[in-house]
């Protein structure tokens, strides 16, 4: 245990450019504190004391403010950063070197006990701020989940998602993860730009070109409307 947490202290030296020292990180990191309790929680578990292990859970979420239930598997240098309101379920596996932000929510959409209803997140996931990941499915090495995504199926290798719900960003599907770490799980374009803003002026493009041809299409409504009483005028007089 204790190599486990001088692994997730130095993990946290590398991600965080806020972390000062070691001792800063063991006394103020609530992401740090909420991993010690779920490794006494998870051993409780697994060794048959599932009411010890959901009271320590549960001291843990009052604490730190993260929820992770002590069925869930969490691996070696996990960074959970900020961490208040992250809930991970029972049946949720996060694979070493994951980066988890606050808001974030491993759930599961099924109600059959005894199944796995949760997600799989492999090495190196990052998964951001308000993200929400339902299902049992698979993420990715190195996947990036971007700020408030939704998602609900499965999640190739090196993609980054956005959106609700969550879509590959072009071109992110598949690619070889990169190894450099991305704070907050979005990625910059080899030209500098944000995939996301990139998602966002397309929407906005297609927004615009929808309003004209709506408002094209009224005016020539109107029009119409217009030679069709001059037409019942004429043949009136």
């Amino acid at each position: 245990m204790f190599k486990s947490l001088r692994e997730d202290i130095d993990a946290v030296l590398a991600r965080d450019p806020a972390a000062g020292s070691r001792l800063e990180i063991l006394l103020c990191y609530p992401g740090i504190h909420a991993l010690i309790f779920h490794r006494l929680a998870h051993a409780a578990w697994t060794n048959g004391f599932q009411m010890v292990g959901r009271f320590i859970s549960n001291i843990g979420r009052i604490l730190t403010g993260i929820e992770i239930h002590p069925g869930a598997k969490i691996g070696r240098r996990v960074f959970i950063d900020h961490g208040t309101g992250l809930v991970i379920g029972q049946t949720a596996e996060v694979g070493d070197d994951c980066t988890l932000y606050q808001g974030v929510t491993l759930g599961g959409t099924s109600l059959d006990k005894g199944k796995k209803r949760h997600p799989t997140l492999e090495a190196g996931v990052v998964v951001s701020a308000g993200a929400k990941v339902l299902g049992s499915f698979t993420v990715g090495k190195g996947a990036k989940i971007g700020s408030n995504a939704v998602v609900l199926h499965a999640v190739p290798p090196g993609a980054t998602m956005v959106g609700i719900p969550a879509k590959a960003v072009e071109k992110s599907a598949g690619v070889a993860p990169k190894t450099e770490f991305v704070p907050y799980g979005i990625p910059r374009d080899d030209d500098g730009s944000d995939p996301t803003e990139k998602e966002i002026a397309a929407l906005r493009s297609q927004i615009g070109q929808l309003t004209e041809r709506l408002e094209q299409f009224e005016a020539e409504r109107k029009k119409a409307t217009v030679v069709s009483i001059a037409t019942r005028r004429e043949a009136a007089s």
